[in-house]
Order: C-alpha cells, then sequence, then structure tokens
C-alpha cells in the first residue's frame, strides 16, 4: 500500500482541506502516515499569513526528504498560489498546485518524474470558478467545517484575496447535509470556518442566494447535533439578530471571535476596515446584556504604518475597557502587493515586538479576569483525548479550558461540571456533576 504523509500549516480551513483531500487518498487505496513517515509522497499545505512562509516552506520540504528521498512533494495553499514558480525551485519540490487544482492531487501524481525539475499549475485568481466543501476529521470530539471561502473586502494588509479569491460559498441544504454526516460520525462539535464566514451566502457567480442567518437558523434545528461553534465572524456582519438567536440556541455556543485590528479609527480607516470602533463596541455590549457568560476573543495588529505612540496607546486604552476574554495579537509585516507595504510612517520592528508583549500580557490578565468570573459556575464540558499526567482535558461551551482526572469514559462526552479553581496555568479545575 502507498503511504501518503501530510503537513498543514495556517488556519483550521487549511486543515479542513487537508482532511477532505486526505480523505481522497484514503479512498483510492492510500495508506496516511504521520509527517514525515517515511512515506511516497508528501502533501504540504501552506500558509501565506505566517512572516517567514518561504523559510518553513523550504524546512518542511528538508524534513520529508530527510525521512525520504525518493518521495514525491507537491505543494498546496495560499502560498502556493502566491509564489507558484518561486516554490517550485526549492530543492526537493516536485509540483505545485494553486487554488483551483489543489483538489485534484491525485489526477497529477501519474505525471510527476523525481528527477525533473519541479513544475506548477497555476491559474488566475479571478478565475476560479468552484466551491470545495471541506472538513476536518483527524479528531472526532471537534470537527472544523468549511462552509465559505474568499474575500471581496480589500483590507491593506491583507494578501488572502490573492491567495483564496473571491468570497463564494457552500449551500445552506450541503451544508446540513454535511453536518449530519459528521453527526454521524460521533463528533460532538462542528467549528463553522470561512476566510470571511459572515459573508456566507454569495455562490461562485457572486449572486446572493441566501445569508449566514439562514445558516444559523437552519443548523439550529439540526437533530443530534450537540454543540456549534463560530470559528471567527466581522463585527459588521454580526447581527443583532444573529447575536439574539445565539443567546437562546442550546446548540450554539456562547462563544464569538471577533476581528478588531485596532481600537484607532484612524488606523482602521487605513486599514479599510468596515466599520469603525464604536460600532466593534456596540456588538460587544450588544453580547454581554443577553450572555454576561459569553467569551469574546479578538484579533489585533500591532505595528501598522502610522501606528504612533499615541494611537497604540489608544487601541491599548480601547482593549482595556473591552469586557473581552482574550486577544489573539499579530505583529504586522510587510506583504507583496498590498497597498501597506508602501504606507508611510513604517514602525521599527523592535517596537512592533515590544507593543505585542504589551497586549499579549494584557490578553493574559483579560483571559484570567475571565476564568475568574466562572469559578462556581457549573458548565457543559467536551472532553478530549488528550491526557497529561493522568488528567483529561476539556473546554466548556464558552470556551474556558478545564482539566479533570483521567477516565476513559469521559473522552467525547459533554459532561456537566463545576469549575472549583484556577492552576497557575489558568486552567479550571472541575468537579464532575453527576444526577
Amino acid at each position: 500500500m502507498n503511504k501518503v504523509a501530510f503537513h498543514t500549516l495556517g488556519c483550521k480551513l487549511n486543515f479542513s482541506e487537508t482532511s477532505t483531500i486526505a480523505r481522497q487518498f484514503k479512498d483510492a487505496g492510500w495508506q496516511k502516515v504521520a509527517f514525515p513517515g517515511p512515506a511516497d509522497v508528501y502533501v504540504i499545505n501552506t500558509c501565506s499569513v505566517t512572516e517567514n512562509a518561504d523559510k518553513e516552506c523550504k524546512s518542511i520540504v528538508n524534513k520529508a526528504m530527510t525521512a525520504n528521498s525518493d518521495g514525491k512533494v507537491i505543494i498546496i495553499g495560499c502560498y502556493a498560489q502566491l509564489k507558484p514558480q518561486e516554490i517550485s525551485e526549492i530543492n526537493g519540490v516536485d509540483l505545485v498546485l494553486g487554488a483551483q487544482e489543489k483538489f485534484n492531487v491525485l489526477e497529477y501524481l501519474s505525471s510527476i518524474n523525481k528527477n525533473d525539475k519541479g513544475s506548477y499549475i497555476s491559474c488566475e485568481i479571478d478565475q476560479i470558478d468552484s466551491f470545495i466543501s471541506s472538513y476536518s476529521s483527524d479528531d472526532r470530539t471537534r470537527v472544523f467545517l468549511k462552509v465559505q471561502d474568499g474575500c471581496d473586502y480589500s483590507c491593506t494588509f491583507c494578501t488572502i484575496p490573492l491567495a483564496r479569491g473571491k468570497s463564494r460559498s457552500d449551500t445552506v441544504k450541503n451544508v446540513i447535509h454535511q453536518a449530519a454526516e459528521i453527526v454521524k460520525s460521533g463528533a460532538k462539535e462542528i467549528v463553522l470556518t470561512g476566510i470571511n464566514l459572515g459573508d456566507f451566502g454569495l455562490d461562485v457567480n457572486g449572486d446572493r442566494a441566501e445569508k449566514f442567518v439562514d445558516l444559523v437558523i437552519a443548523l439550529d434545528k439540526l437533530e443530534g447535533l450537540e454543540r456549534i461553534r463560530i470559528s471567527s465572524i466581522e463585527p459588521n456582519l454580526l447581527s443583532h439578530e444573529i447575536i439574539e438567536i445565539i443567546s437562546k440556541s442550546k446548540k450554539f455556543v456562547p462563544h464569538f471571535h471577533i476581528p478588531l485590528q485596532s481600537g484607532s479609527d484612524e488606523m482602521l480607516k487605513l486599514m479599510r476596515r468596515r466599520y469603525l470602533s464604536n460600532l466593534y463596541s456596540e456588538k460587544v455590549e450588544k453580547i454581554k446584556s443577553l450572555m454576561p457568560h459569553c467569551s469574546i476573543g479578538v484579533d489585533v495588529i500591532v505595528g501598522f504604518p502610522g501606528e504612533s505612540d499615541e494611537i497604540f496607546n489608544e487601541t491599548l486604552n480601547f482593549l482595556k475597557d473591552l469586557d473581552i476574554s482574550y486577544l489573539h495579537v499579530f505583529t504586522y509585516s510587510e506583504r507583496e502587493n498590498t497597498p501597506a507595504k508602501d504606507y508611510p510612517g513604517k514602525v521599527p520592528m523592535e517596537i512592533r515586538k515590544l507593543r505585542n508583549k504589551t497586549l499579549r500580557n494584557l490578553s493574559i490578565k483579560k483571559q484570567r479576569a475571565f476564568y475568574e468570573k466562572n469559578i462556581g459556575e457549573i458548565r457543559p464540558v467536551l472532553f478530549e483525548a488528550e491526557i497529561q499526567n493522568d488528567f483529561i482535558y476539556g473546554y466548556t461551551d464558552n470556551y474556558v479550558r478545564v482539566k479533570s482526572n483521567y477516565s476513559e469514559s469521559l473522552v467525547n462526552k459533554i459532561v456537566e461540571c463545576k469549575i472549583e479553581n484556577l492552576t497557575p496555568e489558568c486552567i479550571g479545575e472541575v468537579e464532575l456533576q453527576i444526577n
């Protein structure tokens, strides 16, 4: 049996797509092995968001070649779409497939000769005319289901529209079908993923047939599905109607991840974000008024061109005042073919890193404060298969990381638990509530 190994970088969308390609190989009679194998074929799914994408790609290819110098190496993903020729010249790479071709890996295998120079097949990004449904399958506890792809926004720092193409979506009908299949597999939680998830509903022709709220309503009615989590949603697309539905839902969990990027309106305008800070704070207030226990995560960028000390402090103070639970902090780095690359007012890298550290420290404080509010609360916990030092770990519905004494009977089960206290590492220790 031929062996294939996969390595995935980047977002949960990439992981869901890698899983779908892995299932294609399995159906064709291949054996999937852990990277780096050794394997006969290596499929590396890349990301364009990482700062050192080129160095990272070369390192992973080297690991594959060390495991089996005769193995065929295929590169797919966002970085493959942006830099196909450059990647094809990396020693050991045999084939690079762009965004339109990546789901056809099996069809290209017979054309690869290991002794040939690497080649690439990639169309112009505006020629993408399909949506391929995908979901992760490595974790039977939590499944990431791709329902939307691409982005029509034009944020000045972002290459994703160049790598993923225009916004396009699955249909509500097909998502429900996929979700039902996932439920049959035994998974307890589905995480909805997309590049611009709230823009769900556009077909491949750019026509709006449905809306994200339609999908929320339909999934909320799906029998057998216990938990649904929204991975990330733009604040301007998070309507009051969606917030109100989720506040009453027994399936959608009280957890939002809402990109902010900056607390300064001046920066938001330079970034070409589609909202200002007052809209963001208004959405947070709406969520907390209906779900005080809700977890809210925030994406923020530091060191964007023109970000003075005063403007950074504006973001810092804005975040301090927000009732949020944690931050994902990104240090701005210049990207080719983005307007921000040529903006004046570049922030020195050492200052960018210092600001990143400042916000990460704030995130630690915010997360601990949120966790402490949950001490004494009884919340449903979905336990995972992970075991460390005789403890089993899981997440509450509102995204508090917890642990309990290991018992095999808890794996992939949702159990009511009382959060007793926090460890120094900010993990909740729970007591099971046995009825």
